[in-house]
């Protein structure tokens, strides 16, 4: 069943960047470190809409990790700790189901002091058995662990969340 649309997730997008913006409505810089292939793509839509909106400078950093096995595989990012430092970071990813990845992307910023991170998704899902809470969501949907959400924005023209 699909729950999100083109217009729909584009004008959740929009949202979600004024929703940033506000927030960190002092700031010059802003990172914005999209988790993996997902994120990422969710992470640059943001961006363009971010710029579009504001005169905040919007770094996109990618930041990669193994959902499935996360202490296996050092979590990385393309930035230094240094340039991190002091600085707002807002992590993207477009599903948080358990809260697992989005919990341990954080561990890159363990070795750097931020002013503040925030989190963002596409869809916020309420059955989370890691402590994290998403600061910005698109959609928040309280599921059943046995539906699977699926999203896709590789085409921006033809953008759609399903849940099955």
């Amino acid at each position: 069943m699909q729950i999100l649309d083109h217009t729909q997730i584009s004008q959740k997008i929009k949202r979600l960047a004024y929703q940033i913006l506000e927030s960190n409505y002092d700031q010059e810089e802003i990172i914005l470190a999209g988790i993996n292939n997902n994120g990422l793509g969710f992470a640059k839509m943001l961006k363009k809409q971010l710029e579009k909106i504001g005169d905040t400078r919007i770094l996109l950093k990618n930041l990669r990790l193994n959902p499935a096995a996360p202490v296996e595989f050092p979590v990385k990012i393309n930035i230094t700790p240094e340039e991190m430092n002091g600085k707002v970071v807002v992590v993207v990813d477009d599903v948080a189901n358990t809260g697992r990845t989005m919990f341990y992307a954080m561990k890159v910023f363990m070795e750097v002091i931020p002013q503040k991170i925030e989190t963002v998704v596409l869809i916020d899902r309420k059955h989370k058995a890691f402590p994290v809470e998403m600061n910005h969501f698109g959609l928040s949907l309280a599921t059943t662990v046995q539906n699977n959400i699926e999203v896709d924005l590789t085409d921006p023209k033809n953008m759609f969340v399903f849940i099955n």
